[in-house]
């Protein structure tokens, strides 16, 4: 197919279906054809050539606010150019289609955002699709897009991924520019692809790596492309399971996910890292802390139009004593310590990416380990302790694993250590090929 039809496919999709999905705050028609027009006049070659994106509306596109999921960003003026990887993705032939909903200013795992409606899962329309990176994970699993642009902060790519049964890849910390998108924890926010298919992640990830002084997190690192490494499966690799945190806090749906995976690749080394409940608590207080700190001239101004939830968070967190958040730095710096040790007799683990499948929108609680928790926060129990240091993490969709909901997917990680995102995407390829994982689209 051309360009053009490509574009003009997802856009007979996103018609059809948002309105019952609520994927998308912005649909760029005249551009996006406008462009598929250029890639086809080019005859632009590549796995991404023609193929129509969206982004989470955090991304910065040429002409629109940038929302990040909020009232008040309607406000400001509009982006004077695209984002850095909007703006290397369509450098390679994809195609933007428009601007995705997602939790306001990033804080949540839900996506039940009350300025512009709850992002609904595409494979049922009743259920959570997870956050905040909800509209991105929820285009890609609806067919809307072949391919869309989230954050992670605490699991904002991975939790979504889980509930709508799509891939997600989460970057090393400093691996992919953040330039012109709007920040929420500058020391843990990541960005990073959803596909359909790990040769998607892996295309979309090459495309847009590469030095970018204007974000300073950035790392001056060469660019490894990956999607030529796949096939290379994964005899050699040390493969193991994480336990302890990662058994007690997952239901059984998600354990038994993690066990068809480990038992397809022969993962037979089981990985305890200590201390995790601190290490998520650390990252939980430092998210609380920055996230206050960047909005508090907004919170003493303008209040009222935050979205109650992140409101009170963002309250709590200016509130927090310097102490709790320094001794949080701490207890990070150390557990990455113990971590690294850790990826010295393996080089992939495998571990649960959501406690559960996709629960109804509007669930307050869950029962977990014995104990009933707040469900929106406790989604990112899972996902937090690694985003805490920054490790790369690709998230592969397991199905049929929940008796009660057979139809719903859930993720599990497969993480690698810093800047080996190749090994991660080797591992999902290789459960991809042998038909463990695979990313349908939601029949709707």
């Amino acid at each position: 197919m051309s360009a053009v039809a490509n574009v003009r496919a997802a856009l007979a999709r996103i018609e059809a279906s948002d309105a019952r999905v609520n994927a998308f705050t912005a649909v760029l028609a005249e551009r996006a054809l406008a462009r598929a027009e250029v890639v086809d006049a080019r005859d632009m070659g590549g796995p991404l050539a023609g193929l129509p994106f969206a982004v989470k509306n955090m991304f910065d596109l040429a002409g629109l606010p940038t929302l990040a999921g909020s009232r008040i960003e309607r406000d400001a003026a509009p982006a004077a150019r695209d984002a850095m990887l909007v703006r290397r993705l369509e450098a390679a032939g994809a195609v933007c289609v428009g601007a995705l909903n997602m939790d306001e200013y990033a804080y949540g795992f839900t996506t039940e955002n009350t300025h512009y409606g709850p992002t609904r899962n595409p494979h049922d329309l009743e259920r959570l699709s997870g956050g905040s990176s909800g509209g991105s994970a929820a285009a890609v699993a609806a067919g809307q897009v072949s391919l869309a642009l989230g954050s992670d902060t605490n699991g904002s790519i991975r939790v979504p991924a889980s509930l709508c049964g799509v891939f997600g890849l989460k970057p090393t910390f400093g691996r992919l520019s953040r330039a012109g998108t709007y920040p929420f924890v500058a020391s843990l926010d990541t960005l990073g692809p959803f596909a359909r298919s790990v040769r998607g992640l892996a295309a979309a990830y090459d495309a847009m790596q590469g030095v970018d002084l204007d974000d300073p997190a950035q790392q001056r690192r060469p660019v490894e492309p990956t999607l030529s490494l796949l096939e290379r499966g994964t005899e050699g690799l040390r493969i193991g399971v994480l336990g302890g945190w990662f058994r007690r806090m997952a239901q059984p749906a998600a354990l038994q996910a993690v066990e068809r995976m480990a038992a397809s690749l022969g993962a037979d080394r089981l990985v305890e890292w200590p201390e995790v409940d601190r290490a998520r608590t650390a990252a939980f207080l430092i998210t609380n802390a920055e996230g206050a700190a960047l909005h508090l001239p907004d919170l003493k101004r303008r209040a009222h139009d935050f979205e109650p939830l992140s409101r009170d968070r963002f309250l709590a967190g200016a509130l927090l004593p310097a102490a709790w958040v320094v001794q949080s730095q701490r207890v990070r710096h150390w557990f990455a310590r113990q971590v690294a040790a850790s990826f010295e007799t393996v080089d992939v683990l495998l571990a649960p990416a959501t406690p559960c499948t996709a629960p109804p929108i509007g669930t307050e609680w869950l029962e977990i380990d014995g104990t009933k928790l707040p469900a929106r926060a406790s989604m990112g129990l899972l996902t937090q302790p690694v985003s805490c240091i920054g490790l790369p993490v690709v998230t592969v969709p397991r199905w049929h694993t929940d008796p009660a909901a057979p139809h719903l997917p859930i993720g599990v990680q497969v993480i690698a250590a810093p800047w080996r995102e190749d090994l991660a995407l080797r591992v999902a390829f290789a459960l991809e090929s042998m038909a463990v994982t695979h990313a349908p689209v939601a029949a709707l």
